[in-house]
């Protein structure tokens, strides 16, 4: 069964560890994340989110992205990040 995560509306410093907790607690489970309500993604988070792609991928589970804000699309974009959901992206 696929889990989804939604994400918080401000992922920045406070959000970080909170964000890897949930992630690692689904660890080896289909994730689809949430990004619809995102409206500022920070460096950090960023980073958590690019390892745990690289993980699932090592793990040979799908985490993929679902539904996303403009902001999300907007700074994902401007931090130069690969396309989440291509597979192979991160490798």
């Amino acid at each position: 069964m696929t889990e989804t995560v939604i994400l918080s509306d401000v992922l920045d410093l406070n959000a970080a560890e909170p964000l890897k907790a949930d992630l690692l607690a689904l660890r080896g489970h289909p994730v689809v994340l949430d990004a619809s309500a995102v409206q500022r993604l920070g460096g950090l988070c960023l980073q958590i989110l690019l390892s745990a792609r690289k993980t699932w991928a090592a793990d040979g589970v799908n985490l993929s992205l679902g539904s996303v804000s403009q902001y999300w699309t907007e700074q994902w974009a401007a931090y130069g990040a690969p396309d989440f959901n291509t597979e192979g992206a991160l490798a």
